[in-house]
């Protein structure tokens, strides 16, 4: 069944793909920006495809929305819940993961906005003693090249049985980075990039430390109100998501095992690293407003955007990534993973056009790569075809 209306926005929408793409009202054409120059219009249709292949691939729903100079599209398929089967909605609240990051680092440089942290100064200096190496810095945690050992590596070594043995757990940001250092680290620091979630748990302390206040209370007043993200909170160690949200399944480690309700939990193992939660308009709201400008000074923006390349098609800043499509357009954001759900947040370089997906699984590495696909039909547009050929390029 299709169904369409015309008025404030044109719906299209396909019930059996549950495919909703809805202008909230006519673009804005901005010719003198380079994304209104450069940027096609978004893929709907590809974007729809990512998705169910997301489903396809194990995923129990999926959701996307674009929000493009004023215009916003919205793409959902599969469920919500897999116990009542309500459809998933674009604005269900779902866990960020790693998406947090960006909020962590836009404190710190906003603190370092306000010369009341100096992102080139040893930790040790806020945190005396806290790191075994003096040299490491405030810039090489943002920038995951302080050589810390991720605890998670050993932590989710089994998916299941780790998740398990921690979703009740609260942890303090100095038991988690004892974990850390019972490993050797990986590089001298600022020699190299290696992910890391201990970065951004020191990084939650350090806010502590500099401010007083716990990370949610910074995350609220710096973040959450200027940018009335409504539905964006910070519970740890609440393991309840408030209000509406998609439920997070857990992929087993075992081939065609059940999959795991892993919604309820503290995320008390990441903290800062991860516990966030919001919705895809928030999190679009919050890079268009960070890329445009509005969280931090012109000078602090420009740090965060130092990026150093990490792979042929990625970089990183501080707290950023960067990723280069295979238009020749580059958009900035981050991804998350945490127990029940992947996320990608991205927008262009000006903040204009800006993207949100999500699907609700994890542990599945098919999901997560088709699910970058979004961000090829959200900023690329339908891929063009070669001269001649009827093949397909981008």
């Amino acid at each position: 069944m299709v169904s369409a209306t015309v008025g404030r926005g044109a719906v299209l929408g396909a019930v059996a793909l549950s495919l909703l793409a809805v202008p909230a009202r006519a673009a804005t054409a901005e010719p003198n920006t380079p994304a209104a120059a450069v940027l096609p219009a978004p893929d709907i249709t590809g974007l729809a495809t990512v998705l169910r292949s997301a489903l396809d691939q194990g995923a129990p729903g999926a959701l996307a929305r674009i929000d493009d100079h004023g215009e916003t599209y919205r793409v959902t398929k599969g469920v919500a819940d897999r116990g009542t089967r309500r459809a998933i909605a674009t604005a269900d609240r779902f866990r960020v993961g790693s998406v947090t990051k960006t909020f962590s680092a836009v404190v710190l440089l906003q603190l370092a906005d306000e010369h009341r942290l100096a992102l080139d100064a040893p930790v040790n200096r806020y945190l005396p003693g806290l790191l075994p190496d003096d040299r490491i810095t405030v810039r090489h945690l943002l920038g995951h090249r302080s050589g810390l050992y991720d605890y998670t590596d050993d932590m989710f070594a089994k998916s299941v049985s780790g998740f398990e043995a921690v979703r009740k757990k609260v942890f303090t940001y100095r038991q988690l980075i004892a974990l850390s250092l019972k490993k050797p680290r990986t590089n001298a620091p600022g020699a190299a990039y290696s992910y890391s979630n201990t970065n951004f748990v020191v990084a939650g302390l350090l806010i502590e430390k500099l401010t007083g206040h716990g990370v949610g209370t910074e995350y609220e007043n710096r973040i959450f109100k200027p940018l009335k993200l409504r539905d964006t909170f910070y519970v740890h160690p609440d393991t309840a998501i408030p209000g509406r949200y998609a439920r997070g399944y857990l992929t087993a480690d075992t081939v065609g095992a059940e999959l795991v309700d892993a919604t309820a939990q503290t995320v008390s193992w990441a903290q800062s690293a991860g516990a966030v939660i919001s919705t895809a308009k928030d999190l679009n709201t919050l890079y268009s407003a960070l890329l445009g400008g509005k969280l931090l000074s012109s000078a602090g923006l420009a740090e965060m955007e130092r990026f150093k390349r990490v792979t042929s098609t990625t970089a990183y800043g501080l707290g950023l990534r960067r990723r280069d499509l295979s238009c020749g357009i580059s958009v900035y954001g981050h991804t998350g993973a945490v127990q029940g759900y992947y996320t990608y947040a991205f927008a262009t370089k000006d903040g204009k056009r800006s993207l949100t997906a999500v699907a609700n699984t994890s542990n599945n590495e098919k999901v997560l790569n088709t699910l970058a696909g979004a961000l090829e039909s959200a900023f690329c547009g339908k891929p063009k075809k070669l001269p001649g050929s009827g093949a397909a390029k981008g």
